[in-house]
């Protein structure tokens, strides 16, 4: 039997599914019309709602148009709750002191009052306070014309309707406590990204424009006196300004890519800006490990001596990790170019088969002791990390730990160790 009920339930879930994707009229006209047909089913004209108790009347045209105006009005009972509950409670009082046969269109009632707890918006209070006036006066009119009923059973009823109406107030109080849930996490997933965003530009746009000052200070100082070495140290210009171009491309495409992936979306971006087909399958997920060689040439153009050893095996990494192994090696050599220009640096990344090491170290004259000979760095504002600082705290993003301070011996050196996680796979 369990097993039956398992099979089942994949077979009802697109149903339910395509239910809940109907327009809300059709589904309550859909329920209007089962009740008034369900009205009429004598076996069931013992269930319903009723409280004056007074002597039957034989059903008539009349009867049936009150038995009507309790169940049709709920075709609009998520979109009008107050004037649909209007109808049905002046039918239910009318119908209950002509004397009427119960019947079950009577539940009408308690489902308006349901949809006027969980769907009304305005004049909640007004409503309620009419709802109870009207009570009274049914009461009132019921006992006048002889009904059985004494208080305690008006008062028992009343209850039952209350509850009703604070069932229906129960469920769009969790309603809009979830959609209150929905929009601060929104809200915060908007904050993060746009930090995320803010380090991403100040890393590109630092290091690039760091490169860019050093090549072009390099060629002005050599068009006198080595003029064929002063074209290429502007080309080299040229060429990191293209990558920053790049870079920046991305993403701002990334920024546009709203409801799509962030591959898809900034890769029409890059096209729609005109770079060339190669430049799009090494840009489409940003800077990766496999690019760090390009990094560490752009910077001996720069007219920084640097080594690059790797050990290990590269493993596919997700694009985080790739991401922020390649902003920790260009930050260290943003900042050997800013505080250390000409000074011997070693990029060392060794790839372990759970996390990945980084090392960068920069020579200096000697032992440093004064402070200014150390890059700044600052807590990361509002507005996201800057420098050593915004890195750090990438890291940590990944559970990943980034040391950073003067050797020594001289000079400075920086080391991350991130964990490794896996690309997943796509299907």
């Amino acid at each position: 039997m369990l097993r039956q009920g398992l099979l089942l339930r994949p077979l009802l879930r697109a149903p339910l599914d395509r239910w809940k994707e109907q327009d809300t009229f059709l589904k309550d006209g859909f329920l209007a019309l089962a009740l008034t047909l369900l009205a009429f089913v004598p076996t069931l004209s013992t269930i319903g709602a009723q409280i004056g108790d007074l002597p039957e009347r034989s059903a008539n045209g009349l009867g049936v148009a009150l038995v009507l105006a309790q169940t049709l009005p709920l075709a609009a009972r998520t979109r009008r709750p107050g004037g649909c509950l209007a109808v049905v409670a002046v039918a239910f009082g009318v119908h209950q002191s002509l004397g009427f046969a119960t019947t079950f269109g009577s539940m009408g009632l308690y489902l308006a009052l349901y949809s006027t707890g969980a769907h009304q918006v305005r004049f909640r209070r007004a409503l309620a306070m009419a709802a109870g006036a009207g009570y009274v006066v049914l009461a009132v009119t019921l006992h006048r014309l002889g009904s059985p009923q004494d208080v305690t059973d008006y008062l028992a009823f009343y209850l039952v309707l209350a509850g009703v109406w604070l069932v229906g107030s129960g469920v769009r109080r969790r309603r809009e406590e979830e959609a209150q849930r929905r929009r601060l996490a929104a809200e915060v997933a908007t904050a993060a990204e746009r930090a995320r965003i803010a380090r991403e530009l100040h890393d590109v746009v630092t290091h690039h424009v760091t490169a860019m000052v050093v090549q072009a200070d390099a060629a002005q100082f050599l068009i006198t006196s080595a003029p064929e070495r002063a074209a290429t140290a502007m080309a080299s210009v040229s060429d990191t300004g293209r990558r920053a171009l790049t870079e920046l491309r991305y993403l701002l495409g990334v920024l546009e890519a709203t409801g799509e992936s962030t591959t898809a979306g900034p890769a029409r971006g890059l096209l729609r800006k005109g770079l060339a087909r190669e430049d799009l399958a090494r840009q489409d997920r940003g800077p990766t490990l496999g690019q760090l060689e390009d990094l560490v040439e752009q910077a001996r153009r720069s007219g920084q001596p640097v080594e690059f050893s790797e050990s290990g095996e590269r493993r596919p990494q997700s694009v985080d990790v790739e991401l922020a192994a390649y902003r920790v090696v260009q930050e260290a050599l943003t900042n050997a170019l800013k505080y250390a220009t000409g000074q011997p640096t070693r990029v060392l990344v060794r790839h372990g088969e759970k996390r990945v090491e980084i090392g960068v170290t920069t020579d200096g004259p000697g032992p440093v002791s004064s402070p200014a000979a150390v890059p700044a760095t600052r807590e990361p504002g509002p507005e996201g990390g800057r420098g050593l600082a915004g890195l750090r705290a990438r890291v940590r993003m990944l559970d990943g730990e980034l040391e950073a301070g003067p050797r020594p011996e001289g000079g400075f050196e920086i080391r991350a160790t991130i964990p490794s996680e896996p690309e997943p796979v796509r299907e």
